[in-house]
């Protein structure tokens, strides 16, 4: 087992933002609260405790102990539920959609980074608890982003009909999925393990949402993970305060449209706010809430109220009220004694989206921490890559800079023109000091010459390297064909591919290996050779 790291900058897969963030360039400073060294916990600690109330500590604990009721959860784990209580308790947290199985590979590296950040707090700081939180995105409704994942290049499917949220979604049709998985899989070891995890995840629980806690909670566990259903009544009432500015006020709107004039001017914005930032739940019902006409409408339904009857049911029924992706992040933060979330590049930029409104309506911005991104290889595919003299900047090249790049190096003949170019370049300065003697209308006929010349040049540089390629082809398609295996469809392979594949080769010994070797504080994309 062998680790190495990258910049994230030198993979080409990150933002300007991110790399920007990771490098606490100052013009991003006004985006968020602090950079997440370990030593700026303290203050984040501080700020935090002061505002974190012990009423609704006691409602979260109560709530998980509810929600694990039927959870066959470790000892940690609950001690983590019921240390919530504590107001020396602190959480760190990652989101994540109910993806089928765990979908990418991302999804544990997201939890593996919450889990060793929050160990290494512990470390620095011994009087304070940090609780490993995985908080499910129950209230999604984008079945489509959900319903599969990608095993050896094939796509297993769920198919059916929904509406509503994903999290009550019936688990009906899985066996299915199954049977699909029992040919896919084969019949080893961790083969029946993986079989095994998935039927009592999938057809042992009637929704999605418990069979996603039950998924998580089997592989993450022994580490003191808990996690998080916040489609929740009791939960909701506590942030009933902030529903009803948001219906009465749109403050979320106003704050983050200042924020995404103010962050265009270098960036990209990843969301775009609405006048009103909530969805209307009900059985197979997620719709948007919109104010037209003095009156208060449910999109696509019947359901409608005058502000005095919205707000009564408001008070009546607040699990209905489902905050979207600009209003989720504040809703964790108030029902959570949070101090830094963790997720993948985009995420961290609609985050900072965020940081004025979360200053608007008093509620301490998280620390944003970028989640460990990790490429893996086998101990065959390390020694196929040094044989052929590919570094890991190579692998990470765009595949036709990658082939362009190994090609001219494994050549036993010069293919750049560059010394041709500079000769012709010299050779036309003549020409231009002989036509700034005569009519200027020859100057721009010398100029047209000199680029007609330097194209030709250039187009005959390309069919060289092309030729090239042609008597090398043996050796590009052995460079290739291990470049798509480490980078499935030409995408990051924590992107792509299950956790099922490995799995399968390294079983049991997966995730510890994982826990071991990921380092979140530390800045880098992670090579990890099995």
């Amino acid at each position: 087992m062998s680790s190495d790291t990258i910049s994230f900058e030198k993979t080409g897969y990150f933002s300007s933002l991110i790399c920007n963030y990771l490098i606490e360039k100052q013009e991003l400073r006004p985006f968020y609260n602090r950079f997440p060294s370990i030593e700026n916990f303290k203050a984040q600690i501080e700020e935090k405790q002061a505002l974190v109330s012990s009423e609704s500590r006691v409602v979260l604990s109560n709530v998980l102990n509810k929600q694990y009721q039927n959870i066959a959860a470790s000892e940690l784990s609950l001690q983590n539920i019921k240390a919530l209580r504590d107001s020396n308790t602190f959480t760190i947290t990652t989101g994540h959609q109910l993806n089928l199985f765990t979908g990418p590979l991302y999804f544990l590296y997201k939890i593996v980074s919450t889990i060793n950040l929050s160990t290494e707090l512990k470390e620095t700081y011994p009087d304070y608890n940090f609780v490993p939180i995985y908080w499910m995105a129950t209230e999604d409704h984008d079945f489509d982003e959900i319903n599969y994942f990608n095993f050896k290049g094939k796509k297993v499917q769920w198919n059916r009909d929904t509406s509503g949220a994903v999290g009550e979604l019936s688990t009906n049709g899985l066996d299915e999925v199954l049977k699909v998985l029992d040919n896919e899989f084969g019949q080893s070891t961790n083969a029946e393990a993986l079989k095994k995890l998935f039927k009592e995840a999938y057809l042992e629980h009637d929704n999605l949402a418990d069979a996603t806690r039950f998924l998580a909670n089997e592989l993450f566990k022994e580490y003191g993970l808990v996690i998080v259903d916040a489609n929740d009544a009791e939960l909701k009432e506590l942030f009933v305060p902030y529903l009803r500015d948001e219906l009465l006020n749109n403050t979320s709107f106003k704050k983050v449209t200042e924020t995404n004039k103010a962050l265009s001017k270098n960036y990209q914005i990843q969301v775009s706010p609405r006048e009103i930032n909530l969805f209307y739940l009900d059985k197979n019902l997620r719709e948007r809430i919109v104010y037209e006409g003095e009156v208060f409408k449910v999109l696509n339904t019947d359901i409608s109220w005058s502000k005095n009857d919205l707000l009564e049911h408001l008070q009546k029924v607040p699990e209905r009220f489902s905050p979207n992706v600009i209003m989720r992040p504040l809703y964790q933060e108030v029902i959570l004694p949070n101090l830094c979330y963790i997720g993948g590049g985009g995420e961290l930029a609609y985050w900072m989206q965020l940081k004025s409104y979360f200053k608007g309506v008093d509620v301490t911005f998280p620390m944003l921490l970028l989640r460990n991104s990790v490429l893996i290889k086998t101990e065959k595919q390390a020694v196929k890559l040094q044989k052929l003299n590919i570094s890991d900047e190579d692998i990470f090249l765009k595949r036709h800079s990658f082939i362009n790049k190994k090609v001219r190096e494994i050549s036993n003949i010069d293919l750049s023109f560059k010394s041709q170019k500079e000769h012709l370049k010299g050779q036309f300065k003549g020409l231009y000091e002989l036509a700034k003697l005569t009519d200027k209308s020859f100057v721009g006929a010398v100029k047209a010459q000199e680029l007609k010349q330097i194209k030709g040049l250039e187009n005959l540089e390309k069919r060289l390297l092309k030729a090239q390629k042609k008597v090398l082809s043996d050796q590009v398609s052995r460079m290739t064909e291990l470049q798509n295996k480490l980078f499935p469809n030409g995408s990051l392979q924590e992107r792509n591919t299950n956790f099922s594949e490995f799995y399968l080769e390294y079983g049991e010994l997966l995730i510890p290996t994982l826990i071991k070797n990921l380092k979140p504080l530390k800045r880098g994309f992670s090579i990890l050779t099995f």
